[in-house]
């Protein structure tokens, strides 16, 4: 006869294998399956800008792919103010199963440097892929007299605080790319905020500030008018749109890079197979012909990273932006 010690053991035992298969049975194997399934039902794409900017096109043209690849509905969502802010806390608040995701800009890196945040940059979002990059351009006034970069910041070094430049506001691309340059020139340029790209741009044509670093697509056409110079592209490497302009790094500052990007990230805690399927399904959105050339008529390019690479990028830029801030004196006006 089996001692009682053993006879418990074994039931013991036995009611831990239940337990383990009733777990398996009613947890675990649902949520794979439902990973699998992914998704069931429309996606909801939060954009961070009213419609029609710039960040609303790109949303929408992959939105648009996406809906086609992963067999569901993308339905943008805009949430505009609030410098991203808004659209960023309800993303983070969102629940983490896979059906809502968020476009972000270089602003969202930005934030934890300018202002107080409801939610924490990097840990409280799954990252998916980096969609786009455009380069920014350094255009100036002709009356300036300058042609390239190392005559631009030559002139800044013989005057300092003489060269007005325009922004679409304080902590901006554009904002930050000129004091970037400025840090790693070592001279000093005047900021002049503005509520606005397109407001900057026509005071550059007006003479009213000598220095604007803004999107190519609206300053090239006064470019080729004659109404003003364009200096370098902010981006690693040249545009195949605009070949003939040369980079800032390639002008005398090697490791100088500022872009406007786009990422998409969901909540934190999304599952991986379905953080897996969103990325893939990104993945081929992007590299379809008709999107690849959408973006690149928009002036961007088409990335789509793993999410590791992604989180890695998003860190670089929290922490480069911060220090230009930090060196500049940058302080938010909210």
């Amino acid at each position: 006869m089996p001692s009682s010690s053993r006879i418990s053991r074994r039931r013991f035992i036995a009611h831990g294998a239940a337990a383990t298969l009733g777990a398996t049975a009613f947890g675990r194997v649902p949520r794979v399956r439902a990973a699998e399934e992914f998704p069931t039902h429309p996606l909801r794409m939060i954009i961070p800008y009213p419609p029609g900017g710039a960040g609303d096109i790109v949303g929408r043209l992959v939105g648009v792919k996406l809906s086609q690849v992963i067999g569901q509905s993308v339905v943008i969502d805009n949430k505009g103010g609030g410098a991203q802010v808004i659209a960023t806390e309800l993303t983070a608040q969102a629940p983490p199963d896979g059906y809502t995701v968020f476009l972000c800009s270089t602003t969202h890196a930005i934030n934890p440097s300018l202002r107080k945040l409801p939610y924490d940059t990097l840990k409280d979002f799954t990252p998916i892929t980096l969609v786009a990059s455009s380069p920014l351009v350094f255009v100036v006034h002709p009356a300036l007299g300058v042609s390239n970069i190392q005559e631009l910041v030559a002139y800044a070094r013989k005057n300092p605080g003489r060269i007005n430049y325009g922004s679409s506001g304080p902590g901006t691309g554009g904002h930050l790319s000129v004091e970037l340059l400025c840090s790693m020139a070592g001279v000093k340029m005047t900021h002049v905020p503005y509520k606005g790209a397109a407001p900057a741009l026509t005071a550059l044509l007006a003479n009213q500030v000598q220095l604007v670093c803004t999107s190519p697509l609206p300053a090239m056409p006064h470019v080729k008018a004659g109404e003003i110079k364009a200096l370098a592209l902010t981006s690693a490497k040249r545009s195949a749109l605009w070949p003939d302009i040369p980079t800032v790094a390639e002008s005398g500052y090697p490791g100088y890079q500022s872009t406007l990007w786009y990422a998409l990230l969901g909540p934190a805690n999304i599952p991986a197979p379905i953080v897996a399927r969103l990325h893939d399904a990104m993945v081929t959105t992007l590299r379809s012909p008709e999107i690849a050339d959408a973006l690149h008529k928009q002036g961007a390019e088409a990335i789509g990273n793993t999410p590791a690479e992604l989180q890695a990028f998003l860190g670089e830029e929290v922490q480069r932006w911060g220090g230009v801030i930090a060196d500049a004196h940058i302080v938010s006006t909210e």
